[in-house]
């Protein structure tokens, strides 16, 4: 009997002779179906997720996540990719789920059949026949468990697969696989139960996470870690036989035990990650310039060292890369969530009285402007500017002052002449220009009050600003994100921001004098302090060559917080934070020195080159930062009623050395001679030689007054000079004296050991109580230069 091929071929002929009338119908027939399932395919399109419907995830710059926000039904679902997961957890899913899946059209027949022969066979369902794109599409469009259901979910899936490429299938898998709860997708799933990225999954956790979804609720390794160990086991049993994982690989993936985890989700920089999510609320994924680990360490840092503080407080902390302005740390308040310190309130962008923290730019403008250079002699002694008094954070006075002692040791009367002289309109509207908003009272224009803090500001303003001291006189806004915009502009010029922070790198930390050896290495910052009016805000701002630093500390309700101030409170944190930052080796090393700024020897009280000057014309000697070669004079009084010029020159009798007038009636051997005169203000604070040295001689006896002494004699009455005095008899109070000052109408400042007490006009007398014993003194210190003062000792 005939076989093999010739046989076969025969049949075949004879068979497509046989259907030859059937062409045209079978033809028909697929075109009518193709034309169906495309109908159908529009009429009923499949349920394609948006991307609005992926929820929020703010990552750190290295793609860690800092805070999830859930989508519109509350579930989280963290962005998930092919690259992002684990290869072992692609490896575990596709192993034991579905290992045909680069191949099948959706739906695989031979794994249907399987489980259902095995299922009519035994009774209960042995093995599934679902395919990934199978279980896709019952996440996207849930069915019954009908035959009718299964048959929808086929059709899904071949929907899926005709509009979907198998890669966007997997991806939907990863992003939306249930895992119990709110909890879907691989990334969120990995983030909550294991506490780490679906990136760095071991092999006994690619396969936990590959078979939860089976049995998300029977399986969450929170609440049944044993049958969630089972069936990852079950997972390790098959790579092993399939070999796609070594038994070696398998036996050590044994040994991981499933551990009980609560659920936690993220939650670091919570309200810069709600901020950035506000700003982008359609991104899936927003990557923040903030450095993980640095951030996890200093809200621990600051939640510790702040938390003795009284209630209703809270703090805020911002760290800057200077180089590109990016937050690496950011601290919107001491506990987030906490309803009694207002958590929920983000004080980086808070406006707060800012304090002394404008200061440095204030000296720096001045620098640039020729008023000063960085020794500059200025006054620190009661004055008035237009009717504004302002007084010393201590309420004492130094007298005689630099423009860099000044500025370290944020004295305001200094700084409120600075101020005037530089104009507060102008310096408002450059600070403006430089992006250091401020925020005055409905109706009010700046004025000579800003500089105290008689404004509102913001830290990361005021941190982008500092940052300049650093970056040549650039500031910058502050970027949370690499494609916020590069926003520089100049406030100062290069060589006042390098004289400023020579001057504020010198200034020592508490509890270190000049002199004190650093045997920390520990890097040089430029920082300032800052204690708004009535104790509401605490300031402390640094910057070092590679990062800028800021803290504040205050109730957002903006009601005082007595006995805590910026060198105090935010002053010690700032410094440890900044020792704490990485440091890299040429970042670190400090700037050349600007061409533009030079050194010199100068002289007080005139302000003159010392080696310009006679030796009984330099008084003091200092050596100066000197900005573009300005050497400025010490600043004329400002009162043109004792108005006098930093050199007077006289003449004198060459034997006498008495004072020569325009009409003296007996022959004088003439000399002419010259003095250097302090400011008026600052003779309390001098010591007898340089008082005398300042002063015109007295004049010939054969000489007429010429009206050119204009000292002002003025007499305490209350109070003798060298006596002592004691309470009386029964008094709990101290001792009370009555006291006025004679011989002066205008304004008269009282001083009790340099700290300023009381103010009188002319000779209005005053109540002063002296409880400390010992010895004291009291000046009195008219506007119009005319001064005394008197010692006496309290006695018990």
């Amino acid at each position: 009997m005939p076989t093999g091929p010739p046989v076969i071929k025969r049949g075949l002929r004879r068979l497509r002779r046989s259907l030859r009338p059937l062409w045209p119908w079978l033809r028909w027939g697929s075109v009518a179906l193709l034309l169906a399932a495309l109908l159908l395919d529009f009429a009923f399109p499949p349920p394609l997720p948006k991307q609005r419907d992926t929820s929020t995830l703010v990552v750190a710059r290295d793609g860690s996540p800092l805070r999830a926000f859930a989508d519109a039904e509350g579930v989280w679902r963290y962005p998930a990719s092919v690259e992002q997961v684990s290869p072992l957890y692609l490896q575990a899913l596709l192993g034991y789920e579905d290992r045909w899946f680069w191949r099948h059209p959706g739906i695989n027949p031979v794994a249907l059949l399987r489980a259902s022969t095995q299922m009519i066979g035994q009774g209960r369902i042995v093995s599934g026949g679902s395919t990934l794109t199978m279980q896709v599409a019952r996440i996207l469009d849930p069915h019954t468990r009908t035959p009718w259901g299964k048959i929808k979910q086929m059709l899904r899936a071949l929907q899926l697969e005709a509009h979907l490429s198998k890669r966007e299938i997997l991806v939907l898998y990863l992003e939306r696989a249930p895992y119990g709860g709110t909890i879907e997708g691989v990334e969120a799933a990995s983030w909550a139960y294991l506490g780490k990225p679906a990136a760095q999954l071991s092999h006994a956790e690619a396969a936990l996470l590959a078979v939860l979804p089976q049995a998300p609720s029977r399986l969450r390794p929170d609440r049944h870690p044993q049958a969630a160990q089972q069936a990852r086991d079950k997972v390790l049993a098959r790579m092993a036989s399939l070999g796609r994982w070594s038994a070696e690989e398998v036996e050590d993936a044994r040994v991981e035990t499933v551990v009980t985890r609560s659920l936690r989700p993220p939650l670091h920089a919570a309200l810069l990650a709600q901020r950035l999510h506000a700003a982008q609320p359609g991104q899936p994924r927003i990557q923040s310039s903030i450095d993980i680990d640095l951030q996890r360490t200093l809200e621990g840092r600051l939640s510790s060292y702040f938390s003795t503080l009284p209630e209703r407080t809270s703090a805020a902390l911002l760290v800057v890369d200077n180089q590109t302005l990016q937050a690496r740390a950011y601290v919107g308040t001491l506990n987030f969530g906490d309803r009694q310190r207002l958590g929920h309130v983000d004080m980086v962008q808070a406006w707060r009285s800012p304090g002394s923290t404008l200061k440095p730019f204030l000296y720096a403008m001045a620098l640039d402007d020729g008023l000063i250079h960085s020794e500059s002699l200025l006054v620190d002694a009661p004055q008035s500017f237009g009717g504004y008094r302002p007084g010393n954070f201590d309420e004492a006075f130094n007298g005689p002052v630099s423009a860099a002692t000044a500025l370290r040791l944020s004295l305001n009367v200094p700084a409120v002449d600075l101020l005037d002289r530089v104009g507060p309109a102008r310096f408002a509207a450059r600070l403006s220009h430089a992006g250091i908003q401020l925020r005055f009272p409905r109706g009010s224009s700046p004025n000579l009050s800003l500089i105290l803090g008689g404004t509102g500001a913001r830290l990361e303003d005021l941190v982008g600003a500092f940052a300049a001291l650093n970056r040549d006189g650039i500031a910058g806004r502050v970027r949370y994100t690499g494609s916020d915009p590069v926003l520089d502009r100049r406030l100062v010029s290069p060589g006042a921001a390098w004289i400023v922070r020579e001057v504020l790198e010198a200034n020592p930390r508490p509890g270190q004098g000049t002199d004190t050896f650093d045997l920390g290495g520990r890097p040089r910052v430029a920082w300032k302090t800052g204690t708004s009016y009535g104790y509401r805000d605490a300031w402390a701002i640094g910057s070092t060559r590679q990062y800028t630093v800021g803290v504040w500390v205050g109730r957002p309700d903006g009601t005082p917080l007595p006995g805590q101030y910026g060198a105090v409170t935010a002053l010690p944190l700032m410094l440890e934070v900044v020792d704490s930052l990485p440091r890299q080796g040429r970042a670190s090393a400090p700037p050349p020195r600007p061409a533009t700024v030079s050194q010199a020897d100068v002289c007080w009280p005139t302000g003159g080159l010392a080696s310009e000057l006679p030796d009984g014309l330099c008084q003091r000697r200092l050596s100066a930062w000197l900005l573009d070669g300005n050497l400025p004079p010490t600043f004329a009084e400002r009162d043109a009623r004792r108005w006098q010029p930093g050199r007077q020159r006289y003449q004198a009798d060459a034997q006498s050395g008495r004072r020569l007038s325009a009409d003296c009636s007996a022959p004088h051997h003439v000399e002419e001679r010259e003095v250097a005169r302090w400011p008026a203000l600052l003779s309390p604070w001098l010591p007898q030689a340089a008082r005398e040295a300042s002063q015109l001689p007295a004049l010939a006896p054969d000489c007429r007054d010429d009206g050119r002494q204009a000292s002002i004699a003025l007499h305490i009455d209350g109070l003798n000079d060298g006596v002592s005095v004691a309470r009386a008899p029964g008094a709990v109070d101290g001792v009370r004296l009555q006291l006025r000052a004679l011989g002066s109408e205008h304004d008269i400042d009282w001083l009790l050991d340099g700290r300023w007490v009381a103010r009188t006009r002319g000779a209005q007398p005053f109540s002063q109580r002296f409880e400390q014993p010992g010895r004291h003194t009291l000046t009195a210190l008219a506007s119009d230069g005319a001064w005394t003062q008197v010692r006496f000792n309290v006695v018990r």
